[in-house]
């Protein structure tokens, strides 16, 4: 099984650590160890004395205890942590789908959440985000989508790369359906915890349908991507045995020292989630201003949810504008055309303090632009 080249990876592989100024990064603030060993007395202590031997398979009890307090019915024994949510969608993938199975995969999205699948032989419908609607899904369409075939519905709520977040209403739809035709029911769910309003934070899928698969991880609401912690919970016990099983050929257990230090971080995950939130909310309050004065050159939705935002330009190629940007100021967006989404689109990304800095600089070169084209 070989699939396509991940499109987005290699481009941060070739400039994430070279440009100057990052403006697309969908993980929010980070911090070091020490900021983190902060938060609970003695931890410093505790990360000493812990064993580099081989950890559970599943992961450290005391993780997936902490794991499964941000659930309703899941208990430690409902989840599996991976390394970061990659593995575990890769693992998902080849445990519950086979050749010839189709599934329905919302897009634009996560190059993984269909690539991976189409590389095993499974067919794969794309349920379509409607950009004029602020990147909403129609359930109705659903039924147009599903086949005889149909075995699993992929759904990225809060979503990458939009920030669009579902009504209660439509997500109970997009969970009926599932019901309806027995289908595993993927939510990726990595931005669970960075709604801009707490108020409109949806259940984990796990938590209300026996068929679904919630997928987490520390990159994105913890702000803790170095950490490479990811999880599935769900009620399935065919899905937690095939997955164990898998695992066994893929990392087998994971870093005893990230599985310690995300305990932590689990067990503070309100204040980790308030600390990121609020710098999204300022931000976000820059991102207004900013899109108000370059109405002529850009469509901004305004995210409900997460870290990232996809804007479109109104006159220009996506993939031409991010590389002469990145030319001429060092400032790193992404373009559509890596996440298979035609080419003008380029992904924002608003979770890091800097961002109003870096922000400043596209909007001078944006005025030096106009200024050397009127002349």
């Amino acid at each position: 099984m070989q699939p396509n080249p991940f499109k987005l990876e290699r481009y941060f592989a070739k400039h994430e650590f070279t440009a100057r100024h990052l403006l697309c990064s969908s993980d929010p603030e980070s911090m070091s160890i020490g900021e983190l060993l902060a938060y609970e007395p003695n931890a410093m202590d505790g990360l000493r004395e812990t064993w580099l031997g081989y950890t559970e398979y599943p992961g450290a009890p005391a993780l997936r205890r902490e794991l499964a307090t941000l659930y309703e019915t899941i208990g430690a024994d409902d989840i599996i942590v991976h390394t970061g949510a990659q593995e575990a969608i890769y693992s998902f993938v080849h445990t519950m789908l086979a050749p010839g199975d189709h599934a329905i995969v919302h897009t634009p999205g996560y190059q993984s959440h269909y690539a991976v699948a189409e590389a095993m032989g499974v067919n794969v419908s794309p349920w379509k985000a409607r950009e004029e609607a602020g990147w909403a899904l129609d359930p109705d369409e659903l039924e147009t989508l599903v086949t005889p075939e149909t075995r699993a519905l992929v759904i990225c709520a809060p979503h990458n790369p939009t920030g669009y977040l579902p009504s209660r209403d439509v997500f109970d739809a997009i969970v009926a359906f599932a019901r309806r035709h027995g289908l595993w029911l993927f939510s990726d769910e990595v931005y669970r915890g960075l709604e801009h309003d707490p108020a409109d934070r949806l259940p984990a899928a796990c938590d209300v349908y026996e068929r679904a698969v919630s997928l987490g991880a520390l990159s994105k609401t913890h702000g803790l991507a170095g950490l490479r912690v990811g999880w599935i919970a769900t009620q399935s016990a065919e899905v937690l045995e095939r997955m164990s099983t898998f695992k066994d050929y893929l990392t087998i257990s994971n870093s005893a020292p990230s599985e310690y230090l995300s305990t932590i971080a689990v067990r503070h995950t309100d204040a980790l989630i308030e600390r990121n939130v609020s710098i999204v909310r300022a931000n976000l309050r820059v991102l207004d201003a900013f899109f108000a004065r370059h109405a002529d050159r850009f469509e901004w939705h305004r995210p409900r949810a997460g870290t990232i935002g996809f804007v479109r330009l109104k006159h220009e190629s996506a993939e031409q504008f991010c590389a002469e940007l990145l030319e001429r100021t060092g400032v790193l967006l992404l373009p559509s055309t890596l996440i298979d989404h035609g080419d003008a689109h380029v992904r924002l990304g608003f979770g890091r303090r800097n961002m109003p800095d870096v922000l400043a600089i596209l909007d001078a070169y944006l005025d030096a632009t106009v200024t050397s084209t009127a002349s």
